[in-house]
């Protein structure tokens, strides 16, 4: 089966927003379409005709968009269940251990919440592409506005159980950030510090940094590795519960 192809819109000061193309269907979804107009001009650009709207939460700068797109092109917008009311629009509504297709490809939807309580991922495995929102960001994840430590430590965790090869289409242009935090929380991590090094490149050619590999975020992305030992020594932290090592990780991210 052929993958999606997917095209990373920038919007805003530093979002992402993603068109995924199934190319056996022609069926085109948009992802957290945080304004409308740069989603139009993508479209027209590739020639591609809008079918579905998705969101995973309920943030104006994911959602902003939702409205004209679907009175434009007549599309049903598909939104986490646990916040149904703030979504605009909504039509669909789904949540942790559904499934949504889109032409070919069917996504498993995750509840994941932290960032905010109605938090939802899709994960299209026949394409190897997440899409967290603001739940998972290379070398990050998104701040804790409405969760609690341990609800967003669950969340992460069920995102980190997907295949080292998943490639995480995140929600923001925040690697660079993330990085000069990560390398503070763990200073000895080899494979993390040539990391921020190439991500420093990256930028300075004013580069994207997304999509990263769940596997390498795995091995370097100081919220997913709460339970690991050398992190937990790392923060002097050794042997804690990860809940409290990961609360200690975002406690020090707000504060940097």
């Amino acid at each position: 089966m052929a993958s999606f192809e997917i095209e990373i819109v920038p919007a805003l000061s530093d979002n992402y927003v993603y068109i995924l193309h199934d190319p056996a269907t022609s069926a085109t979804a948009v992802v957290d379409p945080a304004e409308a107009q740069p989603v139009l001009d993508a479209l027209s650009k590739r020639g591609w005709t809008l079918t579905h709207i998705l969101n995973t939460h309920h943030h104006a700068d994911h959602t902003a968009g939702n409205l004209e797109l679907k009175e434009r092109f007549g599309v049903p917008i598909v939104g986490p269940r646990a916040d149904a009311a703030r979504i605009p629009g909504i039509d669909v509504q789904v949540g942790d251990g559904d499934t949504y297709t889109v032409g070919s490809q069917t996504a498993q939807v995750f509840d994941t919440p932290g960032h905010t309580t109605g938090h939802i991922s899709f994960w299209f495995p026949d394409s190897d592409a997440l899409f967290p929102g603001d739940t998972l960001f290379a070398l990050g994840c998104g701040r804790m506005f409405e969760g609690n430590p341990k609800g967003f430590w669950n969340s992460l965790l069920k995102l980190r159980g997907l295949p080292d090869s998943a490639k995480i289409y995140c929600g923001h242009e925040y690697t660079q950030s993330n990085a000069r935090f990560a390398v503070t929380v763990e200073p000895d991590n080899a494979e993390l510090a040539a990391r921020a090094k190439r991500i420093d490149a990256l930028r300075a050619e004013k580069r994207r940094t997304i999509p990263s590999e769940l596997g390498e975020e795995k091995r370097t992305n100081p919220f997913l590795r709460a339970d690991v030992p050398e992190l937990q020594a790392a923060v002097g932290m050794p042997g804690a519960d990860p809940v409290d090592v990961f609360a200690e990780i975002r406690k020090r991210k707000d504060n940097f």
